[in-house]
């Protein structure tokens, strides 16, 4: 085919990872004929660089600790764990990156798939450059999904490029355990990374700006982390960031690290998990009057606002409504369907819990760091419904009090938190701090998305002994304060 050809399908999508794929998979289900465009593995970020490689290193660790504190197990824990059979674990985890199996997926959906850079090029237009140097252009009679996610936010220390530091891809991926390992930043990166390479016998030290990790969960919850960090080895330096960075000699000399407090360290290498930007930067944005490198905004249909014609579709992290690759394919579920209705000429229903509104983003985005403790948090914190002037009762019951969760863990450390509207008597945020929690937090993005009244909750009857009988304690705690003291629950918000 040569350069002048152009191939037209009704829905182009610009990215094949998990967003890119629902969102292909839902068009061309509809019967819409669909092409998705891919410049590195199908199945993104989270399959090969994310979720898969950093939970693969995490579990071990995790389990290990868990064992190591078991009565009756404890002593069958010797030695640390093996680094190497860990990291051949990981390298299953993500098909030793390879995407064969997802792309032969693509061709069970009947999903046509390019390979090479895509930019837009106008409405409706995107051309492909190839890695075999073809260029191939694309015509979208409906709609041009933009789904390439976020990259490495990295901060502006000189001499980055010398450093060589790693991101989040780095640290993932990595083939051999540092000896010593710096990391600046304090969110869940950082956290999650930390812990891992630690676990794995690197000697970690984590730089923050912040007072604390992970700013945007409840306090309790990130000091427990912080807590097991420090008892795991890591060195925690909060209120501080790097100031000058120099790979020093040859390549096994080290990285000489200044800080902002004056003091020195060496790391064998530096993770910079400082944030995320958007993967905007060189898709043709400057061809629809749309500035490179920004986020894409969107209404709830993920349909870019800020383009006229209802063509073009921004989905997943790179609209920056919540960065998450449940979100990213909750939203695609709709843009999908959106898509495909609006090839129909149908009417949308976009209330708010229409088919065609992704509300999901702003009211109850359920996140889980898996951490040490794991932490899982659905809906407002308490600084948030401080911050936006929101009423709550704030009601906390320790974990480790339940039959189940001793039974789990006979020296259990953690904590739930629900945030409860006295007015609608729904809950509006939940926070649980502990080994096993990350499975609690359906229930709570069901009870918050259902906004069930706290009277029902009272007939969902967990079972016994399981850690989700802290559900009928938060319930019996919030009650027994009321009968005490009329109303003098603890409340945020005021």
């Amino acid at each position: 085919m040569s350069d002048k050809e152009m191939r037209t399908y009704d829905v182009v999508v610009i990215g094949a990872g998990p967003v890119g794929e629902n969102v292909a998979d839902r068009t061309r289900a509809a019967g819409l004929s669909t092409v998705i465009v891919e410049s590195e593995l199908v199945g993104g970020e989270c399959s090969y660089w994310a979720c898969e490689p950093s939970k693969a290193l995490l579990r071990p660790a995790l389990l290990y600790r868990e064992a190591a504190r078991f009565p009756g197990v404890a002593s069958a824990v010797t030695g640390p764990l093996d680094a190497g059979a860990v990291l051949k674990h990981r390298d299953r985890m993500v098909a030793e990156w390879n995407d064969q199996d997802q792309v032969a997926w693509l061709d069970s959906v009947d999903v046509e798939l390019i390979r090479g850079h895509s930019r837009l090029d106008g409405p409706r237009r995107v051309t492909v450059h190839t890695p075999g140097g073809e260029t191939i252009r694309l015509a979208a009679r409906h709609a041009v999904a933009v789904c390439t996610g976020t990259t490495a936010a990295l901060p502006p220390l000189p001499g980055l490029d010398a450093v060589r530091p790693w991101t989040s891809r780095e640290a993932t991926s990595a083939r051999e355990v540092p000896g010593r390992l710096a990391v600046l930043g304090a969110g869940v990166v950082a956290t999650e990374m930390a812990a891992a390479w630690q676990a794995l016998g690197a000697r970690v030290t984590l730089i923050a700006r912040e007072p604390r990790l992970l700013g945007r969960v409840e306090d309790f919850a990130a000091d427990l982390v912080a807590q097991r960090l420090r008892e795991a080895g890591v060195e925690l330096r909060f209120e501080t960031t790097i100031t000058a960075a120099e790979r020093a000699g040859g390549p096994d000399d080290g990285i000489h690290l200044t800080l902002a407090d004056g003091t020195r360290l060496v790391a064998d290498e530096l993770l910079l998990a400082t944030g995320r930007a958007p993967r905007t930067a060189d898709i043709g944005l400057e061809t629809i009057g749309l500035t490179p490198g920004e986020w894409l905004g969107t209404d709830d249909t993920f349909t870019v606002t800020a383009v006229a014609g209802d063509w073009l579709y921004a989905v997943g992290d790179v609209n920056h409504r919540a960065l998450l690759t449940h979100q990213g394919k909750y939203q695609a579920r709709i843009a999908g369907s959106v898509i495909a209705d609006r090839a129909r000429g149908m009417v949308l229903d976009t209330g708010r819990w229409g088919r065609h509104a992704g509300t999901a983003d702003t009211e109850a985005v359920p996140q889980v760091v898996f951490a040490d403790p794991e932490i899982a948090a659905v809906g407002l914190t308490t600084e948030d419904a401080a911050r936006a002037g929101i009423e709550v009762d704030v009601v906390d019951y320790e974990i480790g009090r339940v039959a189940g969760a001793i039974q789990y863990d006979p020296a259990y450390r953690g904590r739930a938190r629900v945030l409860i509207d006295p007015r609608r008597r729904v809950i509006v945020g939940a926070t649980f701090a502990g080994p096993g929690v990350a499975e609690l937090l359906h229930s709570a993005t069901i009870a918050i998305t259902g906004e069930v009244p706290i009277e029902r909750l009272w007939h969902a009857v967990p079972a016994f002994p399981t850690i989700s009988e802290v559900w009928l304690r938060l319930l019996e705690t919030y009650r027994d304060r009321q009968h005490r003291t009329g109303d003098a629950v603890p409340r945020a918000g005021r």
